[in-house]
């Protein structure tokens, strides 16, 4: 008798809510499909798994200010080039100050040049 109660009960709250998919559901399998054609990139995935590694998540967040900028602050400033990509990655190695505020980002001198471009190229791939 509780089976069919609850399978009743189940089938009424399908039907009230229409059963079909919700903007905000549709938004979220859009961004899914978003990060999954990012995780296909060979740079997003490097660039994460160094990131990953390092310490840079204690200052930094992808969406959202930490003591430093967030990443998607930082792609929304600078253009993908290579460039950009140097002068960045040389920044992430010899750390600095200004750019951002007052606080400064120290420096990962154990950082080769090639590994803080991987990080880079995954920063700026975020860009909204």
């Amino acid at each position: 008798m509780r089976k069919i109660l609850y399978t009743l009960s189940a089938a009424f709250l399908l039907v009230a809510c229409g059963g079909g998919a919700t903007k905000t559901e549709a938004t979220t399998e859009a961004a899914a499909s978003s990060e999954t054609k990012l995780s296909d990139n060979p740079d997003y995935s490097k660039g994460l798994a160094l990131i990953a590694g390092s310490d840079c998540l204690t200052c930094h967040k992808v969406a959202e200010k930490n003591i430093g900028p967030a990443y998607q602050e930082v792609a929304a400033k600078y253009e993908n080039t290579d460039d950009n990509i140097e002068m960045l990655a040389g920044k992430i190695i010899k750390g600095g100050s200004g750019n951002w505020g007052a606080i400064p980002m120290t420096a990962h001198a154990n950082l080769s040049q090639e590994d803080a471009e991987a990080m880079v190229k995954y920063i700026l791939l975020l860009k909204k």
